[in-house]
């Protein structure tokens, strides 16, 4: 049967760019977890191990795309995903409420670190305002040109 959200889901995502893409994986990942960790305090492993594999799964592909030469915090980031995969396997092994919530401390300021980012990659940039330049300023003259010279 046809489901309008799911549908709107994934238009959402194939129309989204890619800060956008990024943002919304952190977010669900975020989601994921504290789902899980809510989950083993209640006792229900099932669901717990469900939405740390669905975490998983983002941090797999979080690392798979990840080109940590382009830039000098890449290896850096390499690790930190790396680890969280571990730490979120361990969590669904073990069901640790502890760990689990670890991963969510790590994951947390993370997301909100790419947000920020896309937020001020989407802000439009300073546009310069144009003066008039001053030739002749000995006279107290002025030719009425723009900065380059140009009216």
């Amino acid at each position: 049967m046809y489901d309008v959200r799911s549908r709107f889901l994934a238009d959402t995502v194939a129309t989204a760019g890619p800060s956008r893409l990024l943002t919304m994986l952190y977010d669900r990942m975020v989601l994921d977890v504290e789902r899980a960790e809510a989950a083993l305090l209640a006792g229900d492993r099932v669901e717990a191990t469900n939405q740390l594999s669905h975490a998983q799964d983002i941090v797999a592909e979080l690392i798979g795309s990840l080109d940590a030469e382009a830039w000098d915090g890449g290896p850096g980031l390499l690790s930190i995903y790396t680890f969280l995969l571990s730490e979120l396997l361990e969590s669904s092994m073990t069901g640790s409420v502890e760990r689990t919530a670890g991963c969510r401390a790590i994951i947390t300021p993370l997301r909100d670190a790419w947000h920020e980012a896309a937020a001020a990659a989407a802000a439009p940039a300073a546009v310069p305002t144009q003066r008039t330049a001053s030739f002749g300023a000995e006279t107290g003259a002025s030719t009425g040109l723009g900065v380059l010279g140009v009216g």
